[in-house]
């Protein structure tokens, strides 16, 4: 498969193949990229995450694989395959892999 978002227009594609874990890291593919938001897969290695943040968008996370810990606004909440959460525009976030742990992120300008 090709590496590009625009290969993948119009083809059904297992979201769980779109990125592979790699030790110690995070790896993300952008699939969308426009100015009133995106859609961007994740793979988190165990322990790895993404610091306290705010963005201008809402973010919707959907988790392909895995589970994590998603701080929004000091609240933890535990998310796990199949499910999803979402965090509001400018509202401090963070999260963290509990496990290896994949998701979709969805954001939309606010």
């Amino acid at each position: 498969m090709s590496n590009t978002a625009e290969a993948l227009v119009g083809k059904a594609v297992d979201m769980n193949s779109l990125v592979t874990y790699a030790d110690g890291a995070v790896v993300s593919r952008t699939l969308i990229d426009r100015k009133i938001g995106t859609v961007t897969i994740f793979s988190f290695d165990k322990g790895q995450g993404l610091s306290e943040h705010t963005v201008p968008f809402d973010a919707f996370v959907q988790v392909i694989d895995g589970s994590a810990d998603v701080t929004i606004d000091g609240k933890v909440h535990k998310v796990s395959s199949g499910e999803f959460i979402i965090m509001p525009a400018k509202i401090p976030h963070s999260m963290k892999a509990v496990e290896k742990f994949k998701m979709m992120l969805v954001m939309i300008r606010a």
